[in-house]
C-alpha cells in the first residue's frame, strides 16, 4: 500500500495530467499502461469495463497475446495503491473490472455536478459560480500523458466538448448578465484555440458587441468566415450569420428586412415558398457567393425572363441506372448510402462511393437508387461519366449539364451556350425541389464539380475508383469504401448464377473461390459464368486452376469482359513513376511493405516515394494498412506483375540491406546493453531511410509488423545466392524468438544454416546451430537439438568466439539436463560461466550464471544459488538485460522461500513480475506474481 497515514484520503484526477492524489501528495502510478487502465475505470465510475475495452485503450488494434494477464498485473498493482479503509475499491467482475469510489473524489464527477448545479438554478447568471468552479478543475489537455491509443482520445475529445458546452455556458451567463468584459475573457482564448467552432465564436461576437468593440467583432468574423472556407469548404452557419447581422444592424431593422425578403418571395409568381426563407437562413452553407439569396433571385429572375418555365411547370426527370441482375449482399453498405444522403432541408448531403475496380460501386448505386427512387419527389438525374473507359474519352461536365437540363424540361434553344451560365441555369432551377443526382465512373474532382447541384433537399451519389479527396475536403461528401465480400455474401453471388445446389454440393471450394477472387463481385461473376457454360467442371477443378497465379487473371474473362483489362484503365491513368512503383510491390516477397523499404526498393527519397503510395492509394490499387503501411490484394498484385519483370540482384540487394540494418537497430534497442549478434557485411550499403527506435517496445512493435517481411527475405536471399545477408537476417529475429519460442523459426533458420554451410563460414554456422538448437529444445525437441547444439561450441571455438561458446555451452548443457544428463549439465554450465567471464561480456556471464544458480536451486543448494544470482544482478547496469535482470530476481526469490525469508522473496518475485511486463514477457510476468501471491499467502515471512 503506498497510500498511507492516520486518515488518508484519496483523489483521482482525470482533467488534465491523469494523477492520484493521497492527502494532496501525488501517488507515483505506474508506468502509462497502468495509468491509462486506470483513467478507463474512473471514467465508468461504478460499471462494468469489460477486457475488451481495456484491451482496446491500452494497445489499440494491435494487443499482444498475453494482454488479460497483463491487465491482471496492472490491476494487482492498482489495487495496492487503495487503502483498505477507503470507500474505493477495484472487482473483478465477469469478463472485465468494476471500480467504485465515492463521485466526489473524481475531479470529472465534480465537473458534471457543478454543471449540473448552475444549469438548476433560477436563470443563467445565477449558475456563473457554479460554472467558475467546474471549470477551476481543469489543468490542461484531458487524460494527458496516457496510452496513444483511438479510445483514449475519443475519451478525451469527449470529455474537452464538455469542457467546451461549459465555456459557452459561461460566456452566455455572462453576457445575459450584463457582465460582457468578463464574457470576452472567457471566451477568447478557447474561440482562438478552436477558430472553426462556430458556436463559441458567435458567443464571442455578442460578447465584443455588449462591449461596444463592432470593429474588432466584425474582423473576428470575416477571419472566421476565410476560414471555414479554406479549411472545410463552406460558409459560416445560422449562430454565426445571426450574430453578424446584430452587430450591423439593430436587431428592430433585421427584423423588418427579413419580413421584407418573405414578403417579396409570397409576391414571386411560380415560385415555391421556401420553409428556410421563414427562418431568415436560406444558404447559409452555400459556397457560390455570400450567405443572402439576393443574386440568386436576381438571376432567376433573369432566366424567366427568357422563357423558362416556373418551378411547378419543371419535368420530373426519373433517370435511373438498369437494375443490377443477381445483387446479392451489402446490407451494411446499402445502409450506409441511405444515412449518407439523408433528406435535410438545410443541407445538400454527397455520399462518394469509392473502391478498386470490380469491387461493384455501379451495382450498389444502382440497386439502392431503383429502391429509393420514390424518396425524391422531384426526381432522378443520373450520368455515366466514363472515367474509367478505355473505348471512349471520360464525359465533359459541360455535355453533362445540357443533358441535364433537357431532362428538366429545358427546350435545346432555350439552353445558354456558355457555360458557367448553365450550371447557373441548372443549379437555379434546382432549387426548392428534393433531387437525386448519380455521378457515376467518375474520374476527377474537376469533372464532378460543375455537376454538384449544391441546392438544399438535393443530394448527389458519385463512383469512383479514384478516391477523390478533393470532393471530401471542397464539398464535404460522406465517404463510403466498398470492401471485398465476405464468405457468404461471395458464396450466395455464385448461387444465384450456378444455382445452390452446385455451390451446396462443394462449399469449401465455393469458398475457396471467393477468396482466390480476392471477394471482388466482377471478378466472382467472371469465374461463375466460366463455370455455368462448362457443366461438367467442379468448382474443386476451378479452384486448382486459379491457384497458379499465372493463370488466374486469364481464367477471369470472358467475351466482351476480362478482369486484366479492367484493370489496365486504372493503370492507364498513372504517372510512369507510379507504374514502376505497383509494379515493384507486385514482386516485393512479403504480405505488406512500409514507406522505408519502398524507398530502398524504388531507389528514391521516403517523401517521394511516400508521394507516389499515396498516388496508388487515391486510385485504390494499393491498401493503406496503418500509418505508412502498405499492401496489394492478390488480383492486383497478379495482373501487376505482368507489368515487368521482377527487380535482379542490384535492385533487390539495398531492400535486403534495408532489413538487414533496421533489425540490427532493432535488436540493439529491444535488449539494452547487449553485444550486437552479428557485424554488417563488407559490401553494406547503407539505407537512405534509417530507422531509429526509442525503446524496447518500439523495436519490438517493428519486429511483430515486419516479421513475415524478415522471414521472406532470408529466404529470397539464400535463393538468390545473398548468403551472406540470409544468415544475418535469420539470426537477427533473436529478440522475438526469444519472447516467441513456439513460433514456426525452423524454416528460416533452415535457410540460415544452409547459407552459412555454404559460405563455409564457422562464426555464422555457429550462431545460427545455437540459436535453432536452443528454438528446438524450448519445444521440447532435444533429440533433435543436440547435434546442433553438438557442434556450435566446437564451431564457436574455430571461430576464436569465446562469447558465443559460451552461450553455446549453456544452451548445451541445458539440453543435457532436459535430457537427464544432469552430471555433464553441471559441468556445462560451470564451464559456460567461466568462458563467459574470460570473453568480459557482463550480459552473457549473466546469463550464464543464471543456469548454474538455477542448476543449484534445483539441486537442493539454495544459499549457493542465491550468491550467485545476487553477484550476477551486480554485473550490469540496471535499465540494461532488463529481462535477465528478472530471471535472476526469480532465482533469490525462490531460494529465499525455500530458506523460509518468504518477506524477501516476495520483494524479489515482485520485482522480477514488474521487469518481465515492462520487457514484454507476459507469461513470464504472470509466473512471477502468482509466485509472489502464492509466498505472501502461505509463507511466514
Amino acid at each position: 500500500m503506498i497510500c498511507s497515514g492516520e486518515a488518508p484520503l484519496l483523489e483521482f484526477r482525470l482533467l488534465g495530467p491523469v494523477e492520484v492524489r493521497c492527502n494532496g501528495q501525488c501517488v507515483e502510478i505506474g508506468p502509462p499502461k497502468r495509468r491509462t487502465l486506470l483513467a478507463m475505470l474512473l471514467l465508468a465510475n461504478d460499471a462494468l469495463v469489460t477486457n475488451d475495452r481495456l484491451t482496446h485503450a491500452l494497445w489499440g488494434q494491435q494487443p499482444p497475446r498475453h494482454a488479460k494477464t497483463v491487465i491482471q498485473g496492472h490491476v494487482s498493482q492498482l489495487r495496492r495503491l487503495l487503502p483498505p479503509e477507503e470507500p474505493i475499491t477495484i472487482a473483478t467482475a465477469c469478463d472485465g473490472y468494476l471500480l467504485q469510489a465515492p463521485a466526489d473524489r473524481i475531479d470529472g464527477e465534480r465537473f458534471r455536478a457543478a454543471v449540473a448545479e448552475a444549469r438548476t438554478g433560477d436563470g443563467a447568471p445565477s449558475g456563473i459560480p457554479s460554472l467558475r468552479k467546474a471549470l477551476a478543475l481543469w489543468r490542461g489537455p484531458a487524460l494527458a500523458g496516457l496510452c496513444d491509443t483511438p479510445l483514449v482520445a475519443a475519451a478525451a475529445a469527449e470529455l474537452e466538448e464538455t469542457r467546451l458546452g461549459a465555456v459557452e455556458e459561461l460566456g452566455l451567463a455572462l453576457t445575459v448578465g450584463r457582465r460582457a468584459e468578463e464574457a470576452v475573457a472567457v471566451l477568447r482564448g478557447p474561440a482562438d484555440r478552436h477558430p472553426l467552432r462556430e458556436s463559441l465564436v458567435a458567443l464571442l461576437l455578442d460578447a465584443l458587441l455588449a462591449t461596444n468593440r463592432q470593429a474588432e467583432a466584425i474582423e473576428l468574423y470575416h477571419r472566421t468566415a476565410r476560414l471555414l472556407g479554406d479549411e472545410l469548404g463552406v460558409d459560416p452557419g445560422p449562430a454565426m450569420v445571426e450574430a453578424y447581422d446584430r452587430i450591423l444592424s439593430p436587431p428592430r431593422v433585421v427584423r423588418a428586412a427579413r419580413a421584407a425578403r418573405r414578403w417579396e418571395e409570397t409576391l414571386r409568381p411560380g415560385d415555391a415558398h421556401r420553409p428556410g426563407d421563414a427562418h431568415g437562413q436560406e444558404g447559409a452553407h452555400r459556397r457560390d457567393g455570400s450567405h443572402r439569396q439576393k443574386d440568386a433571385h436576381r438571376q432567376t429572375d433573369a432566366y424567366r425572363g427568357a422563357g423558362q418555365p416556373g418551378a411547378n411547370d419543371l419535368r420530373r426527370p426519373l433517370l435511373l441506372p438498369r437494375r443490377p441482375a443477381g445483387f446479392t449482399g451489402r446490407a451494411r453498405e446499402l445502409a450506409a448510402l441511405h444515412a449518407a444522403v439523408r433528406y435535410t432541408a438545410h443541407d445538400s448531403p454527397i455520399c462518394l462511393v469509392t473502391g478498386p475496380a470490380g469491387i461493384g460501386k455501379s451495382a450498389l448505386v444502382a440497386h439502392w437508387a431503383q429502391q429509393t427512387a420514390a424518396d425524391f419527389p422531384d426526381g432522378v438525374l443520373f450520368a455515366r461519366l466514363g472515367g474509367f473507359i478505355d473505348t471512349a474519352p471520360a464525359a465533359d461536365p459541360a455535355f453533362v449539364i445540357r443533358d441535364f437540363l433537357g431532362a428538366l424540361g429545358i427546350q435545346p434553344d432555350d439552353i445558354p451556350q456558355n457555360t458557367a451560365a448553365a450550371e447557373a441555369l441548372y443549379r437555379s432551377l434546382l432549387r426548392n425541389r428534393r433531387l437525386l443526382v448519380i455521378l457515376d465512373d467518375a474520374l476527377s474532382y474537376d469533372q464532378v464539380r460543375p455537376l454538384l447541384p449544391g441546392a438544399p433537399g438535393c443530394a448527389t451519389v458519385v463512383t469512383s475508383r479514384n478516391r477523390l479527396e478533393s470532393l471530401i475536403a471542397g464539398d464535404c461528401a460522406r465517404p463510403l469504401l466498398l470492401d471485398r465480400l465476405g464468405p457468404g455474401e461471395g458464396e450466395a453471388l455464385f448461387a444465384r448464377i450456378l444455382g445452390p445446389d452446385r455451390v451446396g454440393a462443394e462449399p469449401d471450394a465455393a469458398g475457396h473461390l471467393v477468396r482466390l477472387c480476392d471477394g471482388l463481385p466482377l471478378a466472382l461473376r467472371l469465374a461463375a459464368a466460366r463455370l455455368a457454360v462448362r457443366p461438367e467442371r467442379s468448382l474443386g477443378d476451378a479452384v486448382e486452376e486459379l491457384r497458379d497465379g499465372q493463370r488466374r487473371i486469364s481464367f477471369l474473362a470472358v467475351d466482351g469482359i476480362d478482369f486484366a483489362s479492367v484493370l489496365r484503365v486504372s493503370v492507364d491513368h498513372l504517372p510512369p513513376d507510379a507504374v514502376a512503383v505497383l509494379r515493384l510491390l507486385a514482386h516485393h516477397f512479403g504480405p505488406d511493405i512500409d514507406v522505408a523499404a519502398v524507398a530502398a526498393l524504388a531507389g528514391d527519397s521516403p517523401a517521394d516515394s511516400r508521394a507516389v503510395l499515396e498516388r496508388l492509394v487515391a486510385a485504390n490499387l494499393v491498401e493503406e494498412r496503418g500509418h505508412d503501411r502498405y499492401a496489394l490484394h492478390g488480383l492486383i498484385r497478379l495482373f501487376a506483375r505482368s507489368l515487368g519483370p521482377a527487380p535482379g540482384g542490384d535492385r533487390l540487394l539495398p531492400l535486403l540491406d534495408h532489413y538487414l540494418y533496421a533489425a540490427l537497430a532493432a535488436a540493439t534497442a529491444a535488449v539494452a546493453g547487449s553485444q550486437p549478434c552479428c557485424r554488417l557485411p563488407e559490401d553494406f550499403r547503407t539505407p537512405v531511410s534509417t530507422p531509429a527506435f526509442a525503446d524496447r517496445e518500439e523495436a519490438m512493435a517493428w519486429y511483430a509488423r515486419e516479421r513475415r517481411n524478415l522471414v521472406a527475405a532470408t529466404a529470397v536471399a539464400a535463393a538468390g545466392r545473398h548468403h551472406d545477408r540470409a544468415w544475418r537476417l535469420a539470426l537477427l529475429l533473436w529478440p522475438l524468438v526469444v519472447q516467441q519460442p513456439g513460433a514456426d523459426w525452423e524454416a528460416p533458420l533452415g535457410h540460415a544454416l544452409g547459407s552459412a554451410v555454404e559460405l563455409a563460414d564457422a562464426d555464422a554456422e555457429s550462431r545460427v546451430r545455437n540459436l535453432l538448437g536452443w528454438v528446438l529444445g524450448q519445444n521440447g525437441r532435444y533429440e533433435e537439438a543436440m547435434p546442433h547444439l553438438l557442434r556450435a561450441p566446437v564451431l564457436a571455438r574455430c571461430a576464436d568466439d569465446t562469447e558465443g561458446e559460451a552461450i553455446a555451452t549453456a544452451n548445451l548443457a541445458q539440453a543435457r539436463e532436459a535430457l537427464g544428463d544432469t552430471n555433464l549439465a553441471g559441468l556445462g554450465y560451470e564451464r559456460a560461466a567461466q568462458l563467459a567471464r574470460r570473453a568480459g561480456s557482463p550480459q552473457t556471464e549473466m546469463l550464464t550464471t543464471y543456469h548454474l544458480a538455477r542448476y543449484h536451486l534445483l539441486n537442493e543448494r539454495p544459499a549457493e544459488a542465491l550468491a550467485l544470482a545476487r553477484n550476477a544482478l551486480d554485473l550490469a547496469p540496471e535499465d540494461q538485460v532488463v529481462a535477465r535482470r528478472a530471471m535472476l530476481l526469480d532465482i533469490c526469490g525462490r531460494a529465499l522461500s525455500t530458506l523460509d525469508r518468504n518477506g524477501e522473496a516476495w520483494h524479489h518475485f515482485d520485482r522480477a513480475g514488474r521487469l518481465a511486463e515492462q520487457d514484454g514477457f507476459t507469461a513470464d510476468a504472470a509466473d512471477y506474481y502468482a509466485r509472489a501471491a502464492a509466498v505472501r499467502t502461505y509463507g511466514n515471512g
